[in-house]
């Protein structure tokens, strides 16, 4: 299942939603320099790297993935880019200092109290991280805004990620929803992709490409009521 998930997403320019404006916009909510010590913590192959390196062009970038052929296709997006560092490790076990921590999509893995304590020691003076969490937007989501979180029981609202944000030391400076048509630059090349996988694809793939697309599918019925809030935080 693994194998086949992974081939789904080769070759796919993201792994998840995202725009370089979400990038920009943390940026000019913290005034990041343009020498700005970066870290893309669960960079996959490393989509949000050239917007990150656009805002602090004079920085320098790690980027950490626990899937090494998604670092293989960042080094080959950056070509070699001296301002960045990748490796396959753990995102838990960061080493500093960091000006920013970028974590898109990727903090939930981690439980969000208990990565941002593992990341605190690892922020520079004034630094902050900026990580997208899955979120409720209503007090009442309909079955396909619960259906699409199926795997993720731990979502919640703003409030409640402000919570965790707060039990974890940090305090949260400003938030703002990942906008549908940063969804959809996710969701459209990997809908295109599986048309072209599903006329050859096995058993084990043809489930993995249903379960894609059926995740598409809930997702823009219940786009209104769920999705990701981007919060950017800072040690209190």
């Amino acid at each position: 299942m693994k194998d086949a998930f992974f081939t789904l997403y080769q070759g796919l320019d993201r792994e998840g939603p995202g725009a370089p404006e979400d990038v920009a916009w943390v940026a000019d909510t913290i005034g990041l320099p343009s020498d700005a010590r970066i870290c893309d913590a669960g960079c996959g192959s490393g989509a949000d790297v050239p917007a990150l390196l656009a805002a602090a062009p004079n920085g320098t970038l790690t980027a950490v993935d626990s899937h090494k052929p998604f670092i293989d296709a960042l080094l080959l997006r950056i070509d070699m880019d001296p301002r960045v560092s990748a490796y396959a490790g753990h995102m838990g076990k960061l080493k500093g200092p960091f000006d920013l921590i970028w974590s898109a999509g990727a903090l939930y893995f981690l439980g969000i109290e208990k990565g941002l304590k593992l990341w605190r020691p690892t922020l520079a003076k004034g630094g902050a991280v900026a990580f997208s969490e899955p979120c409720l937007y209503t007090d009442t989501p309909s079955a396909a805004a619960m259906a699409f979180w199926h795997e993720y029981p731990a979502v919640t609202d703003a409030a409640g990620i402000d919570a965790h944000v707060r039990a974890a030391g940090f305090e949260t400076v400003a938030t703002r929803r990942v906008s549908d048509a940063a969804w959809e630059a996710y969701y459209q090349p990997l809908e295109a992709r599986i048309g072209v996988l599903r006329p050859e694809a096995d058993e084990l793939m043809t489930a993995v490409l249903d379960a894609a697309q059926t995740e598409i599918n809930t997702f823009r019925d219940a786009r209104a009521e769920t999705g990701y809030l981007l919060s950017v935080v800072r040690p209190a």
